[in-house]
């Protein structure tokens, strides 16, 4: 796979999150519902942290939230540069199809996630009680690195209270699923499913390549 045709990839998955994160954003009030099928739902709700909303702060309590969140923000910039090497890395070096879509579905996701965490603070106001607005006159929410990632993709395709029998949780009223999720998050878990599921492949041509290469020297 080409790089030209990655980073078209990339660029599809990066408009098709960005859109629906600023039209959610201009058009909803946080946690207001748009859409709720049943199992489907489009909710608006906002990201601080990680995945599923955990913070850095809840793992290192001496910092605070801001702290943490530039923190993360940081971490985030310098992964994606990480993956972007990978990328290019295994393009030049004719990596497996698989493998290159798959790096390029993560660099798109973590793209777009930092696209939120470090410009929508400034790019739009609150969505506290009223609808964002888009380069508001008054300012944004926050200052540059300390924007909150736009989540509103939900599953919850079954509810209901847990057997007694289960340890712990017996008894409990359960959601699955219940994250709140973007098309970016879906990216990345595409991508890293594509290298646990389909391993071999992804790195099997490389690892002949070089197999190959080392025959090619001993004769």
């Amino acid at each position: 796979m080409s790089l030209k045709k990655a980073v078209l990839l990339i660029v599809i998955i990066l408009l098709i999150d960005q859109i629906s994160k600023i039209y959610i954003k201009t058009h909803l009030v946080l946690n207001e519902r748009a859409f709720d099928y049943n199992w489907f739902q489009i909710v608006f709700v906002e990201n601080e942290g990680m995945a599923w909303g955990t913070k850095v702060s809840d793992f290192i309590s001496f910092i605070s939230d801001r702290t943490a969140k530039l923190f993360l923000t940081i971490f985030r910039i310098i992964a994606v540069i990480g993956i972007s090497y990978w990328l290019v890395t295994s393009i030049k070096k004719k990596g497996s199809k698989i493998l290159i879509v798959a790096i390029a579905l993560i660099f798109a996701g973590a793209l777009g996630n930092i696209i939120d965490s470090v410009f929508y603070g400034v790019l739009f106001n609150d969505s506290y009680s009223q609808v964002a607005t888009f380069l508001p006159d008054e300012g944004g929410y926050d200052t540059i690195f300390h924007g909150k990632v736009v989540d509103m993709l939900h599953f919850p395709m079954w509810k209901g209270f847990l057997p007694e029998w289960i340890p712990f949780i017996g008894g409990d009223y359960f959601t699955f699923f219940e994250p709140v999720f973007n098309v970016a998050d879906m990216a990345i878990s595409t991508g890293i499913g594509m290298l646990i599921v389909f391993n071999k492949r992804a790195f099997g041509e490389k690892k002949e390549l070089a197999e190959n290469e080392n025959q090619s020297e001993n004769i």
